[in-house]
């Protein structure tokens, strides 16, 4: 049987602290959240490794889908900077996990997976743990929610060839967007900000992630 409450304490210590993820708050919220209840029953020993999740097996040309791996995901949480103020989009957001670490870290959260079957587990599993200020949406992902923006934070929780102006638009003035842009192990963490019109962009680390689905680039010929 094992223990998650002391596999999860060891994922903050060992995980997280050691990808120097120096925020509290981000790491109360690690602490906090069972990760084993955004996991398939069938690998919820797994839980708390220091790797990406898979979520089901792949089948009928679908993607497979990936819960980030920890430390990735809180290195990617730290460089958004959140305020426990910001109105935050989590672009998708699988099982859940990612928005339930994001609820403890701002005011709101929209959620938005295109996996309906996905979406479900997460509202279901969000909902058994009283969390109430998180809102699952099925929407294509490269799409964002419009209806709901503008955003002081958009996070992307998988890796993307390209982020969309659709998404960097529906930033506030101010706002930041963090996505793991390339693939393999040439993809970076990048924080993209807001100032009026303009939206700056930079790297900022090394993070190889599975690829979120909609974000990839048409193929292109040249002569």
């Amino acid at each position: 049987m094992v223990d998650f409450a002391t596999a999860r304490e060891t994922m903050v210590d060992r995980q997280i602290r050691t990808a120097d993820v120096t925020e509290r708050r981000i790491l109360t919220a690690f602490g906090d959240v069972p990760r084993e209840n955004f996991v398939p029953v069938g690998l919820r020993s797994l839980a708390y490794s220091d790797g990406a999740l898979p979520l089901r097996v792949e089948s009928w040309g679908e993607r497979q889908r990936h819960l980030l791996e920890p430390a990735v995901l809180a290195r990617l949480l730290q460089l958004a900077e959140i305020k426990d103020t910001d109105i935050i989009l989590d672009v998708g957001c699988a099982t859940g996990y990612s928005s339930a670490i994001l609820a403890r870290l701002g005011n709101s959260v929209v959620a938005i997976e295109s996996d309906a079957e996905l979406a479900a587990q997460a509202t279901e599993t969000l909902i058994d743990l009283g969390i109430g200020n998180v809102a699952v949406v099925e929407s294509d992902l490269e799409a964002g929610y419009p209806a709901e923006a503008p955003y002081d934070v958009i996070v992307l929780g998988g890796s993307v060839d390209f982020v969309p102006a659709a998404l960097t638009g529906q930033l506030r003035d101010g706002g930041r967007l963090v996505a793991i842009v390339g693939r393999g192990q040439s993809a970076k963490a990048t924080i993209f900000r807001r100032s009026g019109d303009d939206v700056a962009h930079w790297a900022a680390f090394n993070a190889p992630a599975a690829p979120l689905p909609g974000f990839v680039r048409a193929a292109t010929f040249a002569f």
